[in-house]
């Protein structure tokens, strides 16, 4: 079943809330006054299950506005606080593919960086880890493709610091396609940035069960370049 008609729900129960977020949509209300994810899925809850006043929806973990793929939302506190201390522990697992300029050297690695974020510029840069604002920032990645100039990686977050997987990338030399604010040098004004969430595991909050959800980009540029049925 879909919202708006353009967002699936991978899966929902009592307590979760599992979507495909559309790229270019905020996760939550900003500046730009555009609608935003959790506005509209607290309007289906609220809708689907005929709840009176204000619907709770959980905010466990962010995408960038103009990365899409599988999100997860509590649908109670209790939910909300049990995925948040999983993402505290690193026991909420989430996996992304992006495409990069270039070819990693090594086909797998770990990237280890500082991280300092400008809240008024809302941009991120690597820093010394000596400095008093930097924060550490890790994550694993797999080159699982390569074509021509650009090369398919699929990344696991350690920690979940602001714009991660895009700083690092571009400070080793290979900023991800479309990335206009850290690869401006090598991407095209108006071009969608190839950052997508491609998998989420946890914990059920309540039966404990472990879960696993997936999501694929779609089938255009420069996804297509890339045999991602088969990954």
């Amino acid at each position: 079943m879909g919202i708006a008609d353009n967002i699936p729900v991978i899966f929902e129960d009592n307590h979760l809330l599992v979507v495909e977020k559309p790229v270019n949509i905020p996760v939550q209300e900003d500046s730009s006054g555009d609608p935003d994810l959790l506005s509209m899925l607290k309007d289906y809850v609220k809708h689907k299950y005929n709840k009176p006043g204000n619907v709770y929806l959980g905010l466990v973990h962010r995408l960038d506005r103009p990365v899409g793929g599988v999100m997860t939302f509590a649908r109670t506190s209790k939910a909300a606080s049990r995925l948040s201390e999983q993402v505290r522990n690193h026991e909420f697992k989430k996996s992304y593919l992006a495409v990069v300029h270039g070819k990693p050297g090594e086909n797998s690695g770990r990237l280890e960086h500082y991280l300092l974020k400008d809240a008024r510029t809302n941009t991120v840069k690597v820093v010394l880890s000596s400095d008093p604002g930097g924060k550490k920032a890790v994550l694993e990645y797999q080159v699982v493709g390569v074509n021509g100039k650009l090369s398919l990686v699929k990344v696991n977050l350690v920690t979940g610091r602001s714009h991660q997987i895009r700083v690092q990338f571009a400070a080793i030399g290979h900023p991800l396609f479309g990335d206009q604010k850290y690869g401006a040098q090598l991407n095209s004004p108006g071009q969608q940035i190839a950052l997508w969430s491609n998998l989420i595991s946890l914990r059920h909050p309540t039966t404990k069960e472990e879960m696993t959800f997936s999501s694929l980009p779609p089938d255009e540029h420069p996804w297509d370049l890339f045999a991602l049925n088969k990954e």
